[in-house]
Order: structure tokens, then C-alpha cells, then sequence
């Protein structure tokens, strides 16, 4: 009866830190991690901010890589209906880079999602979620 305990100990301690390193491989598979600004109203600037993403997830492997680009201000153009880049920026999605858009500056261009590219994600306050995501070890890059 004892052995059968301490197998049965035993297996649980196993099990746990087998789930225990699974949990820590998920939690450090991104290794790195980048938030990008765009406050320009510049074609040529959002092209860049994409091509960065784009090359970083060339250089460090997309699955090891955690990029968002953060819309707000006179950059807000990169995200709405008629953007020049807008089908760039679906492909970024599809490449798994989050690009988000600032409420405030919507609010302030009396913009509303109808006026965005389909599936645009948002944010309260861009300033605010670069700040946010150099807190959380996000490396900052401003094109």
C-alpha cells in the first residue's frame, strides 16, 4: 500500500513539473518583442514601419517575435478605408503583427470604425500603449 503512495507521489510530481515546463516553454517561446510608432501622415513612413516588421519576422522568426504597430495622430491615415498600404497592413495581420488605432485621435478626427480598414483593432490612447508595452520589455522603433 506504501509503494503504491509514493508511486502515485511520485508520478504527481512528475506530472506537475512536466505541465510546469510546457507553461515556462509557452511563456518564453516570444523571445523578443517591438512597438512600433506611426504618427506621420507619410506613405513612404508607414511603408517603412510595415517593411520593419516585416524584416525583423524575416530575421528573428515570426513565432519568435511579438510586433505591434501602434496608429495614432496624422498616422491614423495608415489605417483608415482609403489607405494607400491598407492591403500591406492586412497582410502584416495575416503575418500575425497587431496593429492597432488610437480612439483618441479617431475621437478628435471625428473618425468612427465604418471610416477604418475592416478588422482594425484599437486602443484608448496610442501614447499610452507604447508606454504600456516598453513596461512589458517591448523595444521601441519609431520610422
Amino acid at each position: 500500500m506504501k509503494y503504491f503512495r509514493i508511486l502515485a507521489a511520485i508520478f504527481a510530481v512528475s506530472l506537475s513539473l512536466t505541465s510546469y515546463n510546457a507553461v515556462a516553454a509557452e511563456k518564453h517561446a516570444v523571445k523578443e518583442r517591438l512597438v512600433i510608432q506611426v504618427s506621420d501622415a507619410d506613405a513612404g513612413k508607414w511603408n517603412l514601419a510595415l517593411n520593419n516588421a516585416n524584416n525583423v519576422q524575416h530575421a528573428i522568426g515570426a513565432k519568435k517575435v511579438a510586433i505591434e504597430i501602434v496608429a495614432y495622430g496624422p498616422g491614423i491615415g495608415m489605417l483608415k478605408m482609403d489607405s494607400t498600404v491598407g492591403n500591406r497592413v492586412a497582410e502584416a495581420k495575416k503575418e500575425g503583427i497587431s496593429i492597432v488605432a488610437c480612439q483618441n485621435t479617431m475621437r478628435h478626427m471625428k473618425l468612427t470604425n465604418a471610416d477604418m480598414l475592416p478588422n482594425t483593432s484599437y486602443v484608448p490612447s496610442g501614447v499610452v500603449e507604447i508606454i504600456k508595452k516598453q513596461q512589458h520589455g517591448y523595444a521601441y522603433l519609431r520610422p
